[in-house]
């Protein structure tokens, strides 16, 4: 697959996925998730999937100091109903990386390694996504601020001419050049920037 080189850049994250270890799918169960595979599951690159992809690393990294993360071992909870906005494209990208899921998830193997209803929407949290350790019942809060990277100058008003069907072959290719340089900007040049992502420990 294609794809402009700062995919290879974003900082990945390896998981112990106790279930494809018991299944032989993984050596110690140890998976790495890198960008390129949020933008293969969603279809698309843009700042939202940037946005969940960094949310799920920084929450992550605060859950499991100095630990390497447990996937299936984390529970997802999102303010926002499913069919709100962008939630099920954030959700998906949480999910995958987590290997939380809703009601039709994995349902385990005797009792252990359930996914099923791991991952929940309209839960009312502060923060637009919550993470929870099921081992521990630690939490992780976590909003993302996109506003921070804004568009380049000239993205909208190649969008309303791309939108309208009115943009050359050479503006679309400009377009998707700005856009992809927006999420560039967000997972490198702010990848650490506490005002993109904001991540705050909670009560267990």
């Amino acid at each position: 697959m294609s794809h402009p080189a700062f995919f290879d850049e974003v900082k990945t994250l390896t998981l112990r996925d106790p279930l494809a270890e018991i299944l032989g799918a993984a050596s110690g169960g140890l998976m790495t998730y890198g960008y390129l595979d949020a933008v293969k599951l969603a279809g698309h690159s843009c700042p939202t999937v940037a946005g969940a992809y960094l949310m799920t690393l920084k929450a992550l990294e605060r859950l499991y100091p100095p630990g390497v993360p447990e996937r299936g071992g984390v529970r997802v909870e999102l303010r926002a109903a499913q069919a709100e906005g962008v939630t099920g494209v954030i959700a998906a990208v949480a999910g995958l990386l987590t290997g939380a899921a809703g009601e039709g998830g994995f349902k385990g193997l005797g009792g252990r390694f359930s996914r099923r209803d791991l991952l929940r929407f309209a839960t009312g949290s502060a923060a637009e996504l919550r993470f929870v350790r099921i081992d521990t019942g630690a939490a992780v809060a976590a909003s993302y601020h996109p506003e921070v990277v804004p568009p380049p100058h000239g993205l909208p008003m190649l969008m309303q001419k791309l939108l309208a069907g009115e943009a050359s072959a050479v503006e679309r290719a400009e377009f998707g050049r700005l856009w992809q340089e927006r999420v560039r900007k967000i997972l490198i040049e702010h990848a650490d920037d506490p005002a993109l992502i904001e991540c705050r420990d909670e009560p267990a």
